[in-house]
């Protein structure tokens, strides 16, 4: 059993000493901490392969570390939590279920409160109306284009009302003025709902431009090598020189990382 750690009390979500290792192998991730502000939105960067999806899961807690713990509001999980919601890159619908059910059948997930019917239809037409999506509330997954099924998985995310929503490369598959548009949506939730957010993507600069600080995952086993905390205010899409210098020094420090043979003493 992991003794109790130190809690920061302005931690919403907050990982200290994490180790994954799959039986006898080197580990994937080892000593790993890290911890999400209320409101905050983190961006994770790091080569694939490096644990990162693996990462999310063991904060979602569908997957269990091999050591080291996971607190929300302070208090260590053990499996899911009604306050964190998980989206992946595969939107992940039920084919058979009307938009306005896709939305809604995240609510009947194991650990979340009972609702009566009345709390349940106010929550999913909140959630629905949230992403833009009243027109397609009846409408079935196959007649959604990629964004509004990815809006779809977010407002199923919504519904449940969570603290920190955990998203896997949702916008990885879209089109570039559709992944524009599903950023500019997740900076709206934050200001709408307050909701803190945790987004693994491979593209430094979706990175730069959402996210209130960037975690930069790196070596073997995995583990933080550098952090970047983004003071610029929205929208950054003027901020070419700023961010720019920022996209160089997360690049070197990547490629110290990879190549270390190479750095100069």
């Amino acid at each position: 059993m992991n003794a109790r750690l130190p809690v920061s009390t302005s931690s919403v979500l907050q990982a200290q000493g994490l180790r994954l290792q799959y039986g006898d192998a080197a580990p994937l991730i080892e000593g790993l901490d890290i911890q999400v502000a209320p409101g905050e939105i983190v961006a994770i960067l790091g080569p694939s392969g490096i644990g990162k999806s693996s990462l999310l899961r063991i904060l979602a807690g569908l997957q269990k570390a091999s050591a080291g713990v996971v607190l929300v509001d302070g208090e260590p999980i053990d499996g899911t939590h009604p306050r964190v919601a998980m989206a992946f890159q595969d939107p992940s619908l039920l084919p058979w279920l009307t938009l306005e059910k896709n939305v809604a059948f995240g609510l009947d997930f194991r650990h979340q409160p009972q609702l009566t019917s009345a709390e349940r239809a106010l929550r999913v037409t909140a959630a629905i109306q949230e992403v833009g999506l009243e027109h397609a509330r009846l409408r079935m997954p196959a007649e959604l284009s990629g964004g509004m099924a990815q809006r779809c998985a977010l407002a199923r995310c919504i519904a449940r009302q969570p603290e920190v929503i955990l998203l896997d490369e949702p916008f990885g598959a879209l089109d570039e003025v559709t992944r524009a548009s599903m950023q500019r949506l997740l900076l709206k939730l934050r200001a709408d709902l307050g909701t803190a957010a945790v987004l693994i993507t491979h593209d430094i600069d979706e990175a730069l431009q959402v996210a209130d600080r960037v975690v930069l995952l790196g070596g073997a086993p995995a583990h933080v090598i550098g952090e970047w905390h983004i003071a610029f205010s929205q929208p950054r899409d003027d901020l070419v020189e700023e961010l720019g210098q920022l996209r160089i020094d997360i690049l070197r420090t990547l490629h110290r990382a990879l190549h270390p043979q190479t750095v100069r003493s």
